[in-house]
């Protein structure tokens, strides 16, 4: 109870900093704020069985809100250091340890949101440690023909034999470049943890391509959502990698609005090579 709220909340604190910047309307800052200083007051713990996943959600977008709030509004933020004292004592410890046997999907949006609360309180430690788990946890996420016949299992995890590994990648047994632990699940839970060779493998079939018979079954959930945007952005923009069916699947959603822990990344993301 309350969960689509408080993600829905975060993404809203997010948004009106976001126009605050756009905008100069001190309506919009003070707005985010509001919707920060309200869960401060309040929140106390996250609970039930995706308690760390709804803490990496909501942690994601909070972060990026206080964040654009701390640096860029004259106003001032009364209610700052408690919703600082609440991300260092509500959020941090629930995103921050990782969870090893979960989808993918699960730690490397608690990694998302334990980097960006690390920045906000200025914790280097919290930073390198979430930075570590997050660079561990791609290579379980993401095959790369060098990973050898089977994908690398989660640090720390049970994964620990190819029958296990198998059944956590959802019953896939072919590998290829590009193919990620939950591609069989769904693309979008697949997009929220991915690298380059993988954004091309599944823009393939997000065009309409058919799916062999060797993938999933030959029965695929296409949909990466804006995670393309953000992917896109760095690597190519800012790196210079060709992403040729990516770029085409963007240019076929634009513009991206918001979904879970994503906001507006196609205002924030694209063609912004700064």
């Amino acid at each position: 109870m309350g969960c689509s709220e408080e993600r829905n909340d975060a993404l809203a604190a997010y948004t009106h900093a976001l126009l605050w910047n756009l905008t100069r309307d001190s309506r919009h800052a003070e707005k985010s704020i509001a919707i920060m200083d309200a869960w401060s007051a309040v929140i106390k713990d996250h609970l039930n069985h995706n308690a760390r996943l709804q803490t990496g959600w909501s942690g994601a977008s909070f972060s990026r809100a206080a964040e654009l709030i701390k640096w860029t509004y004259p106003g001032g933020w009364a209610g700052e250091q408690r919703f600082a004292d609440v991300l260092r004592t509500v959020y941090l410890p629930k995103v921050l340890p990782g969870v090893a046997d979960y989808n993918g999907n699960w730690e490397l949006i608690m990694m998302d949101a334990a980097i960006g609360i690390a920045v906000f309180l200025d914790d280097r430690a919290a930073f390198d440690e979430a930075i570590a788990k997050t660079r561990a946890r791609v290579p379980a996420h993401v095959y790369l023909t060098g990973d050898g016949p089977l994908p690398h299992p989660p640090p720390n995890g049970s994964k620990d034999t190819p029958e296990k590994l198998i059944k956590y990648w959802h019953g896939q047994t072919t590998f290829v470049d590009g193919l990620a632990q939950e591609t069989c699940r769904d693309f979008g839970h697949t997009g929220w943890g991915f690298q380059v060779a993988a954004f091309e493998f599944h823009a393939v079939f997000d065009l309409g391509e058919p799916v062999p018979a060797w993938l999933c079954g030959g029965k695929i959930k296409p949909g990466l959502g804006p995670v393309v945007e953000i992917a896109y952005h760095h690597y190519h923009d800012r790196l210079g990698v060709p992403m040729p069916k990516t770029a085409a699947l963007i240019e076929r959603g634009r513009p991206f609005g918001t979904s879970h822990f994503f906001g507006w990344e196609t205002l924030t993301h694209a063609e912004n090579v700064r």
